[in-house]
């Protein structure tokens, strides 16, 4: 079974983090979400409260296909604030693993140089954040390991990448069709 984890940080955006739990886990991806603070519970930007499943700390992430990052303000800065989450980055890349972040979240990623010589997009405003990376302003930028996104207005698009990057086209396209986002 593929694994994926979701972080989660104070002030994060609700519509892109439990968009993309719910779709991963519709297409049988076991889904964690990960608190990197020391709370089982976060609030969103939009006073959203949800529980995690985990705390970073306490998480084994050698057996993980993909971590994510959810966007949103402050959830975005809070979590390129943390160290150990940056450093878990940057092992799963070396590793070849799929890394996956929407909205401002790629800051964090362009911040410890993991888009360079990358096609990357992110929300408008913060391109000059996502350093050596190669801006497309699409909505959906997928190059090798790692996925991009523009905002939660794509949220379900950036989840069936994440979802055929590691179950395959037939399984995205299967999901997206229950969520009737194909003719």
């Amino acid at each position: 079974m593929k694994r994926a984890v979701l972080f989660l940080a104070t002030g994060f955006e609700e519509m892109e983090a439990v968009g993309i739990v719910d779709v991963l886990r519709r297409g049988g991806i076991e889904t964690t979400v990960v608190s990197i603070t020391r709370k089982r519970y976060v609030t969103g930007a939009h006073g959203l409260t949800i529980a995690v499943d985990a705390l970073l700390s306490k998480t084994d992430f050698l057996t993980v296909d993909a971590l994510i990052l959810p966007g949103g303000m402050p959830g975005s800065r809070n979590l390129n604030d943390c160290e150990s989450l940056k450093q878990l980055l940057i092992t799963h890349n070396k590793r070849g693993k799929l890394i996956a972040a929407i909205c401002a979240a790629p800051l964090v990623l362009g911040g410890i140089g993991l888009l360079l010589g990358y096609k990357a997009t992110c929300y408008p405003g913060f391109e000059s954040q996502l350093i050596g990376a190669d801006i497309t302003g699409e909505a959906v930028v997928v190059d090798r390991n790692m996925i991009t996104g523009k905002g939660p207005g794509w949220v379900f698009d950036f989840a069936l990448a994440i979802v055929k990057a590691l179950k395959g086209k037939a399984v995205a396209e299967e999901v997206a069709n229950g969520l009737l986002l194909q003719n």
